[in-house]
């Protein structure tokens, strides 16, 4: 899989990536955080509980205010493992599917371990946090396609009748590679996709949503943004289910005032990539700003969380870290993990040049991002 030609970064572009890095993941995680607090209600029990017009401030889940779930967590091992594959192209090797998957393995262990294990010696400095070593809600899918190291893929996936969200919610990182062509973004999302929902659409669900992004963290418009992952499914087998969506995402605009009952019917309700993926990008759309748009998209039947989560990501790449609401930030769960992982991405790819190449690497950054591979785990 090859890139386009770096890009030489100016100082201003530089800032104006990472502004939307950090925007994308901290938005991500306050969306997740803000339906968190309501999954698994209803409308009518949102309403009895926060009021005629829903949730609007943070509520408590898992125990405190501004607690995520494991769409933040799997999304920021998406990071870790992106950043690690740009560090080991200088070995030869280059293979992103590889480096992502091996990342997602370390997710699911903090799905099982008490915390970290310093046996493992590719763990690097993110899956030593503490505070990840939570199980908050993870897809099905997600478990048992990462219960063995078998690399799922486009001919052999794993779970191939899984349809949910599961790979849709970890892909936003995806789209932050804005070096990258489009078609390249869709294609590595849907084939890290399969490595645990075989189904076509869940797939090109989480392709079509990294393209979004991608759109997004170039400083494209939502519509745009649109457009561009409209047309990168066209030609991809089994895309009617996501593209049609997305197409009465783009409709809905035009139908009148939002609400909750719009945004269900554009399939917020269940638990479904394409219809999870087609509210987010309406709530993006119509979103007056950062919280209206992620009030909208926490408040009905399905699965808040997702939604919120989908949908802070866009409206984060979109107008970056300064428009999201700093009260929620105050609370949100591990955001000096997020910040630091961010802020890493953005060096990597900028500065990556500065920090590793074939001959000569900092220790400190090869540390926290080990290039090498366990030859198996530890018993």
């Amino acid at each position: 899989m090859a890139t386009t030609a770096a890009a030489v970064w100016g100082r201003a572009e530089q800032q104006d990536f990472r502004a939307r890095v950090r925007g994308c993941l901290l938005g991500g995680a306050l969306g997740d955080a803000l339906g968190a607090g309501v999954e698994g209600l209803t409308l009518a029990e949102i309403r009895d509980a926060h009021g005629p017009d829903g949730l609007g401030e943070p509520a408590p889940a898992f125990g405190r205010r501004g607690a995520v779930t494991a769409a933040t967590q799997m999304g920021l091992f998406t990071v870790d493992g992106l950043i690690r594959a740009q560090v080991r192209r200088d070995t030869g090797a280059w293979h992103p599917p590889t480096d992502v998957h091996r990342a997602h393995l370390r997710w699911a262990a903090t799905q099982r371990d008490w915390g970290p294990d310093e046996r493992r010696k590719d763990n690097g400095w993110l899956a030593r946090e503490e505070w990840l070593y939570a199980r908050r809600n993870p897809s099905r899918a997600c478990l048992t396609g990462l219960g063995d190291e078998i690399l799922g893929t486009l001919d052999k996936p794993k779970n191939p009748e899984a349809a949910d969200s599961g790979a849709l919610v970890r892909s936003a990182p995806f789209g932050l590679l804005v070096g990258w062509e489009p078609q390249l973004v869709c294609q590595l999302a849907v084939e890290c996709a399969a490595q645990t929902h075989g189904a076509p659409a869940a797939g090109l669900a989480a392709g079509a949503f990294a393209v979004v992004v991608h759109g997004l963290a170039r400083g494209g418009s939502v519509e745009a943004a649109v457009d561009r992952a409209l047309g990168q499914l066209a030609a991809r087998p089994g895309h009617e289910p996501v593209t049609e969506a997305l197409g009465r995402a783009l409709g809905a605009v035009r139908e009148g005032i939002p609400d909750p009952e719009r945004v269900a019917a554009l399939g917020a309700g269940e638990d479904r990539a394409e219809g999870q993926l087609a509210a987010a990008v309406y709530c993006a759309l119509v979103g007056e700003d950062v919280r209206h748009g992620l009030r909208l998209a926490v408040n009905h039947d399905g699965p808040s969380a997702v939604t919120g989560a989908l949908t802070g990501a866009l409206l984060g790449a979109l107008h970056g870290e300064t428009a999201l609401p700093p009260a929620w930030l105050a609370e949100l769960e591990g955001r000096a993990t997020v910040l630091e992982l961010a802020d890493d991405f953005s060096m990597e790819m900028t500065q990556g040049a500065a920090l590793h190449s074939p001959t000569e690497s900092s220790p400190g950054w090869l540390a926290r991002y080990p290039r090498g591979w366990p030859v198996r785990s530890p018993p």
